[in-house]
């Protein structure tokens, strides 16, 4: 979908951020780390301007230089996004985040919503998160996917296929494995 995003977006007035969560980097990936995220990828279109530098400076002054907190870099942020015309954010498995941070996280994009209203947000996510989404924003259009059993099977193998080790399964497990997760997925 960014692919999709950056090739019809081609003029320097649109913005388009993207980021993913990891769950095996869920710790690393605080809510002040995901904004911030955002905020370089935006200002590294046309440069850092001078209240974000600023704000920066006296962060770092600071008792230990602490950084920016959460709601400095929510105010940065609005500043930043309206002043482009559009802002399109998408954010990859929003469900693998930690359940803290992606309630902040929430919050601080409608607060960014709220002042913005050429931003358009993006989240994709497994099912079991879509009422904590309907909760933080008032507009959602909601595109249920759901990959095909042919999908499941083609990523398998393709992973299967670049393991490293590839000598530790046998042609029975392969078997297995291309059975079964296909038809335990396509459950749910």
């Amino acid at each position: 979908m960014i692919d999709s995003l950056c090739d019809q977006t081609e003029r320097k007035d649109i913005a388009v951020i993207g980021l993913y969560c990891d769950f095996l980097a869920q710790k690393e990936q605080s809510t002040t780390d995901m904004l911030g995220a955002i905020l370089k990828q935006l200002i590294c279109r046309e440069g850092i301007p001078e209240h974000i530098r600023e704000a920066f400076r006296k962060a770092k002054k600071e008792f230990g230089g602490r950084g920016l907190r959460l709601p400095g870099l929510v105010e940065i942020l609005k500043k930043a996004i309206i002043l482009l015309p559009r802002v399109f954010i998408c954010i990859d498995a929003i469900d693998e985040s930690i359940p803290r941070y992606r309630r902040e996280l929430l919050e601080s994009l409608r607060e960014i919503i709220r002042v913005s209203i050429n931003t358009r947000i993006f989240l994709t996510g497994r099912p079991h998160i879509e009422d904590e989404i309907m909760r933080s924003f008032s507009k959602v259009v909601k595109i249920p996917f759901r990959p095909t059993q042919g999908d499941i099977k083609s990523y398998l193998e393709m992973r299967l296929s670049h393991d490293t080790d590839p000598y530790a399964m046998d042609d029975e497990l392969r078997a297995d494995i291309m059975r079964v997760i296909p038809e335990k997925i396509s459950e749910v």
